[in-house]
């Protein structure tokens, strides 16, 4: 099975940026998505940044995926 999350950037360089996932730092390439900015949510899967998300989607999102490991 694949997941894909929602992330916020915090920082770009060139093609690489550095996104925040539930308080932890990771590495994304933006190769899909060059017209993310810092600040944008996107959703990621496998390191790639694939689809720039709505932040108001984003964040109903998050609040799922913390539900429903709350209640595992």
């Amino acid at each position: 099975m694949c997941l894909a999350i929602p992330a916020r950037v915090t920082r770009i360089e060139a093609e690489k940026a550095w996104v925040t996932v539930g308080g932890v730092e990771r590495e994304a390439s933006l190769v899909l998505t060059p017209e993310a900015k810092i600040g944008d949510y996107v959703i990621l899967h496998a390191g790639f940044a694939i689809q720039v998300l709505d932040p108001k989607d984003a964040e109903e999102t998050l609040k799922l995926i913390e539900e429903i490991s709350e209640s595992a």
